[in-house]
This record gives C-alpha cells, structure tokens and sequence, in this order.
C-alpha cells in the first residue's frame, strides 16, 4: 500500500515528533488532539525544532516551509476519514487507546491501517477493538521522535503480512531503522530499560546513593548518555510507572514491582520535566 497522507492522534511530545518526521519525509499530515491549544503548542514544538536544525545547517529555511506546509491540523478525529495510514500517539493507558481505535475504526477510511505508538500494550489486544484487526500493528517510535532512529515494529496474532510490510517500508521512508520485536509486554526496548530505571529509583529509595551519584555512576561506568533518574524524568514518571503497572501485570514476576518511590512521586504530581519536578527540580 502506498501512504500518502498520514493522521498523527496526540499532539504531545510523541505526535508532533512523529509529525515533524513524517512532513520532512514528504507526507501529508493530519495532526489531531481534542485541544487546540496542544495543537498549537504541538506546532510551535516543530517549528522550534526545525529553527534548531537551521542553526545547525541541517535544514534549510525552504525545507522548513516545505515540512510546516504538509501539516495540517484538527479537534476531530472526522478530519482523518481519507487518511491512509493513521498512527496514535497517546497516553500510555489501555482504555484510552481501546476507546481511541473504536472510533478511529468508524472514522477512518475502510482499508486504511490503523497504528498505535504504544511502549508496552499488547497490540493484539488494542487490534481486537476494531473490526479491521488484520491492518493495526504497532510502530513504537523513540523519544525524541526527530533524533532517535530506531521504531520497533510489533505485530498482533492478527496483524496481516502486508499490512506488516507497509509498515516497514513507511518508517523506512522516514528515516527510521525498523527492528520487529514480538507482541509480548514492553517489547524489546522497554522490556530492558524500565526495569533499569526502576532498579535505579529502588537504589535511592534504599539510599544507596543520592539521585546525582546513581546517574554519575551509571553514565561513567556504562557509558550511557544520561543517567536513569534524569531519562526517567525526561520520558516522564507517570509513563514509566506506567510501563511497570504492564510489564508486572502482564508478565507477573515480582522483579518487576514498581519501586514505591516511583509510585509516590507520581502520586505527589511529579512527573519530570514536564510537571517542572520529577527526581530532579527544573
């Protein structure tokens, strides 16, 4: 199937990422969210994103014209109807996303392939809410979307051969490399790095070391570009919990318990950076 205009749900840090991206590519783009006002932040994101690259003689002022161009946005997922491809891009939380491809699947256009951004939900679970199961799969994109070159494409049981192709061939055409992981909790990235981070909250919770001395550690000592407490505030606390609420119910192993400190800073409202207070003070 040949995708040429693509609907993005969320215009969050993961949808206007996967916005920008898919523009640059040469797409036409529907970015939806309920608010407008998080539409228009989402846009500021990538026109701020693009000013950056222009700084850094990455892109050129017509090429962003060009991307800006491509985009357009909505309140309504009525907007998406003639879309050939839709990706979700919302909070991490298996209602919402159920709810949301129920009524992508009455809106969008019969044929069209229906996928979700999820980090950790089973694919064939939010497949089995429409009556077009065999053309939803998942494209997991990184954080942030514009500079990480990995998407992790999972397939659900009924997840169809050339639905699973176009896939492909569309995160190719972003410039992504597309690595197949199985539906199974967490997938492949998550699966590994959330029990890391929470790992790391167990270590201050038990004071091994302050919050600064954990990420000092892991980034001289592993050579990771951030510490885990300063990624876990800039994927953001909530979301991390999240994935361990998955990945603990799913899989059912105590090793994955969230660490109750995880779970009060999420209570007290700090999610990270973008609450201004996670592990960290911004």
């Amino acid at each position: 199937m040949n995708i040429q205009k693509l609907g993005v749900v969320g215009a969050g840090q993961m949808g206007n990422g996967i916005t920008q991206v898919a523009a640059a590519s040469g797409l036409q783009v529907i970015m939806v969210d309920v608010s407008q006002a998080a539409l228009d932040k989402g846009m500021a994101t990538i026109a701020g994103s693009c000013d950056r690259l222009i700084k850094k003689e990455k892109m050129t002022e017509a090429a962003k014209a060009t991307l800006l161009g491509n985009i357009k946005t909505a309140t309504e997922t009525a907007a998406l109807s003639d879309c050939d491809m839709v990706v979700e891009a919302a909070t991490e939380n298996v209602d919402l996303k159920l709810k949301i491809f129920a009524d992508l699947d009455t809106k969008v256009k019969p044929g069209a392939i229906l996928c979700t951004n999820t980090s950790s939900i089973s694919i064939t679970k939010i497949a089995a809410a429409t009556k077009r199961p065999d053309k939803v799969a998942g494209m997991h994109f990184m954080n942030p979307v514009p500079l990480m070159a990995l998407v992790e494409g999972i397939r659900g049981l009924q997840t169809s051969a050339d639905t699973f192709k176009t896939v492909e061939m569309l995160a190719q055409k972003m410039g992504k490399t597309f690595i197949e992981g199985r539906d199974m909790p967490g997938f492949i990235v998550n699966r590994i790095l959330m029990p890391m981070i929470n790992e790391a909250f167990y270590a201050l919770y038990e004071g091994i070391a302050e919050a600064k001395g954990i990420d000092e550690a892991m980034k001289l000592g592993t050579n990771q570009p951030m510490g885990p407490l300063t990624l876990a505030d800039f994927i953001g606390l909530d979301t991390c919990l999240a994935i361990m609420n998955v990945l603990h119910d799913g899989l059912g192993d105590t090793k994955y318990r969230p660490c109750p400190l995880l779970v009060k800073y999420v209570e007290a409202g700090w999610l990270g950076r973008k609450t201004g207070r996670g592990v960290y003070t911004y």
